[in-house]
């Protein structure tokens, strides 16, 4: 018949019936993941161990009875694995508790995946399913060291309890908890830093006296002889040229007969001639701007007729032809109806109107 196997949850127990239990831890590895080592821890009635040799891990990996064993890691499918084995009924009766616990190398908890333990009935005749398997989940993910779970006895039983319970000091923070006397090295760095300390009071000691020997005093400038200081007296200030008149020169100082270098006879100096300097032009000042001229008026809103001008004939506006007045004098006045001649006759009519 084949076992079921128990998800476990933190707090969580199960009472076990094999008689040696094979614990695994399994993780994902990865380039970011630290390793992960378990270990077992051996307690007493009083939750401690009774001495240095009930811790198994990987520098003690066989606790001297012989019935706990820490087995080297393996690569499974699922990820690596590293492994526990204990022996329950062969134990003797001083030990109450064995803690199952995992420290990470080189990291925290937070950063590893898929952290697990899985429980297995370690007889040769057992199945291959396991009998518990338990999720361990760091609370903050800033743990070094985790406790998984503990096997513990219950009357002539033996129980696994699921925990999860976490250490930020590490592997050495959880084997001090219970009682082991870490050598963490302390005291051969504490050794350390005395010699360094002596060896470097005695080099504090000789270091001014190396500097003072090793710094070369500041180098003094040489004092000028006599012949120097009255054969170079220091030069004395010379008048400027006028810099706007172009044939003006450096004069000559107080001694005569300069010489080409420079120097006089009498230890005087004189400046070679510059060249003139051209006079500054001031600014250029630009010229005041003037209104610009009038336009001729605007043509009138087109379609308006246009008024000629005194004596220019206007042309006729773009596309619409000129309106013609008419120039024909007025009719004359009506001549008045004459009055009848009172000697007025009627000519002659025809012939036969004729006296005879």
């Amino acid at each position: 018949m084949t076992a079921m196997t128990h998800a476990m949850l933190k707090g969580s127990n199960i009472p076990l019936e094999a008689t040696a239990i094979r614990a695994v831890l399994r993780w994902t590895p990865g380039t970011d993941v630290p390793d992960i080592d378990a270990s077992a821890l051996l307690l007493g009635g009083d939750d401690r161990v009774r001495s240095d040799e009930d811790f198994v891990f990987y520098n003690q990996p066989r606790h001297p009875s012989g019935l706990v064993r820490h087995l080297p890691k393996k690569q499974a499918p699922e990820g690596l694995t590293d492994t526990i084995e204990a022996d329950l009924t062969g134990l003797e009766p001083g030990v109450h508790r064995v803690v199952l616990a995992a420290s990470a190398d080189g990291g925290t908890f937070g950063q590893v995946r898929d952290l697990s333990l899985l429980l297995y009935d370690a007889s040769p005749s057992a199945a291959e399913e396991p009998l518990a398997i338990f999720a361990v989940l760091p609370e903050t993910g800033k743990e070094a060291a985790l406790i998984c779970g503990e096997l513990y006895r219950r009357g002539d039983s033996w129980k696994f309890r699921a925990l999860g319970q976490g250490y930020e000091s590490g592997l050495v923070g959880l084997a001090t908890e219970y009682g082991i006397s870490v050598d963490d090295g302390e005291g051969a760095e504490a050794e350390a830093d005395q010699s360094a300390g002596q060896s470097t009071g005695q080099g504090g000691a000789e270091e001014p006296e190396a500097l003072a020997t090793a710094e070369p005093s500041s180098p003094q400038a040489p004092a000028p002889s006599q012949a120097e200081t009255t054969a170079l007296p220091p030069p004395r200030p010379l008048p400027q040229p006028d810099p706007w008149d172009p044939q003006a020169t450096q004069p000559l100082a107080a001694g005569q007969g300069a010489t080409p270098t420079g120097a006089t006879g009498d230890g005087d100096y004189y400046l070679p001639p510059q060249p003139p300097v051209p006079p500054q032009v001031p600014p250029h000042v630009p010229a005041p701007a003037y209104p610009p001229p009038a336009q001729p008026p605007a043509p009138p809103a087109y379609g308006y007729p246009q008024q000629p001008s005194y004596g220019y004939p206007q042309p006729p506006a773009y596309g619409y032809p000129q309106q013609v007045q008419r120039t024909d004098p007025p009719p004359p006045p009506p001549l008045p109806m004459p009055f009848p001649d009172p000697n007025f006759t009627l000519p002659p009519q025809g012939p036969q109107f004729q006296k005879r």
